[in-house]
């Protein structure tokens, strides 16, 4: 592939092939993987490696982990209480969450038992291997090490601090951040702090995946002993940088991990094979985000029909959008309106400027001539469900939806386990999940590329932290597995429809021409999973 098109440069622009068969990205031109930029470096002494977490909580916020007696985490959110004699750390790590046993309030057991059995969860295996050894790198620990010093025991005896060094030293990096991660659960605070400060000085930002996904994991693991993970999330979206780059790294993002492309084709594609027939079709999408799925969806559309198909597109434009600050999607529904009177596509595009769990039926304004197709992509894993508050807004959104009788919804997300499952095992499940990402980072950007830098600071740390440090409603990236979608939408009233063999088809020809065969594709219960090396990372899905 080409790598010059992202080193060192800003990317401000997109421009795509006009081929429209809806099977080649927006983002590309002739080339492979050649995105368009401008030639504009982004140094920003904002955002450096140095004050990535700058803006951390200071120690006096937050509570000393030497002087507490119960885990922050050990709340009536989870109602779960760690039995230390259940596992050992070994066996935690090969085996999925239904196999351990642990303590439970009533009131959470019988949740449990409910979600065990409506939506069948399962979850995958993660086992530990060797990792290579890591450098030091002083630019990534900032405030957050002296915090943790701050914050963790001033007074040990040589004893305890030589029998700890003795059992870290044999250890690899991965090993150390379960085993940290195990301590916090059990409330061994400080052979905990002790750990992260050990591992702070093994990873690397700027090294292979296994370093990279280490660095920003012990990071989660540090807010989460401060009991400050809502506060650092909230300084990493306040320190972020302008909202350009930000986009400009999700757009990237899309790009060089391509399974989240991969998502976004298969969706179009079942759009348009299930509004053939139609001559006006309305799309209710509830986080357009930057339009990238819809540059490449009129254009097929176009090709296809031409003008005997008219287009609505209704996006919903929540005030805490990464749109907002840079004009709403108005700005967005221009640029697709621009693009639709150049192929000849009737298009019309409006914005419901409201949070979505506000949304009515009357404010979507559906026109009973039309086909209504709902698009969900990307967007909701961030609704709260039951095991959040008893109103449960991922439900209730899908009901509202399910009332609305569209002729499509398409689903696209992660596909992993975030939340329900308790910290240890999210631990793991976000460690397989995220090494799996980075490691096919390293497949489509150099090492040394600042944009892949820029990707997984901003697009994959905030996620990394949130999921580890974070509980309640503040812990909002809740990713969940097919299975308990499948669920979800068969309880709203929904029937799966299968996407058609010709997208997996299409699709795996692409990745043999663009990308390497370590990306993989396969359809499982009418959803097609794209994953990297055996490990699922998206899934697409329909539903009539």
């Amino acid at each position: 592939m080409s790598t010059a098109s992202y080193r060192n440069s800003k990317l401000y622009s997109v421009q795509a092939g006009n081929n429209g068969s809806g099977l080649s990205g927006p983002l590309y031109g002739s080339d492979k993987h050649n995105i368009v930029y401008m030639t504009e470096s982004f140094n920003s002494p904002s955002y450096d490696d140095l004050n990535f977490f700058m803006d951390s909580p200071h120690s006096e916020e937050l509570i000393h982990p030497s002087n507490l007696t119960q885990s922050p985490f050990e709340s009536s959110f989870l109602g779960l209480k760690t039995d230390e004699n259940a596992y050992d750390l070994e066996s935690l790590i090969s085996q999925s969450p239904d196999e351990v046993g642990y303590d439970e309030g009533k009131m959470r057991l019988k949740l449990q038992e409910l979600e065990h059995a409506l939506l069948d969860d399962e979850d995958d295996e993660v086992m530990i291997g060797p990792e290579p050894s890591m450098d030091l790198d002083e630019d990534w620990a900032g405030p957050l090490r002296n915090m943790m010093l701050h914050d963790s025991p001033k007074e040990s005896t040589s004893s305890e601090s030589s029998n700890l060094s003795s059992v870290s030293t044999s250890r690899i990096p991965k090993q150390l951040l379960f085993e940290c991660a195990a301590m916090i659960s059990e409330g061994s605070y400080e052979e905990a702090s002790m750990i992260i400060n050990e591992l702070r000085q093994m990873v690397s930002i700027q090294g292979d995946p296994s370093q990279r996904i280490a660095a920003y994991m012990v990071e989660g693991l540090a807010a989460r002993l401060a009991s400050s993970g809502k506060l650092l999330y909230k300084a990493l979206k306040c320190k972020e940088p302008p909202s350009f780059e930000r986009l400009a790294s999700m757009q990237v993002l899309f790009e060089v991990c391509p399974c989240f492309k991969f998502g976004f084709m298969a969706a179009n594609e079942a759009i348009i094979e299930a509004v053939k027939n139609e001559k006006t079709v309305h799309i209710i999408d509830f986080d357009v985000n930057q339009g990238n799925q819809y540059f490449e969806l009129i254009r097929s559309l176009a090709k296809r029909h031409g003008k005997s198909i008219q287009l609505r597109l209704t996006g919903v434009d929540d005030p805490e959008s990464v749109q907002r600050s840079i004009g709403g999607l108005n700005n967005i529904g221009q640029k697709l309106g621009a693009l639709a009177e150049d192929v000849g596509l009737p298009f019309e595009f409006r914005a419901v400027p409201a949070r979505t769990p506000l949304i009515t039926p009357e404010m979507l304004q559906y026109r009973a001539e039309e086909a209504l197709v709902v698009n969900f992509a990307f967007q909701l894993h961030h609704m709260p469900d039951e095991s959040v508050s008893t109103t449960n807004q991922r439900d209730q959104l899908l009901r509202m939806v399910k009332s609305l009788n569209p002729k499509l919804v398409t689903i696209v997300e992660q596909d992993v386990n975030t939340n329900t499952t308790p910290f240890l095992f999210r631990f793991s499940e976000a460690y397989s999940y995220y090494s799996a990402i980075f490691e096919s980072l390293d497949a489509t950007l150099p090492r040394e590329s600042q944009d892949r830098v820029n990707v997984e600071k901003q697009c994959l740390a905030r996620d990394i932290v949130n999921i580890i440090a974070c509980e309640g409603e503040e812990r909002i990236e809740r990713y969940e597995v097919a299975g308990k979608w499948r669920a979800r939408m068969l309880m709203a009233g929904f029937q799966p429809r299968r996407i058609s063999q010709n997208v997996s088809n299409s699709i795996q020809e692409l990745i043999v021409k663009q990308y390497c065969n370590k990306y993989e594709i396969k359809e499982e219960m009418d959803a097609l999973n794209f994953g990297w090396e055996g490990k699922n990372l998206i899934v697409a899905s329909a539903w009539t």
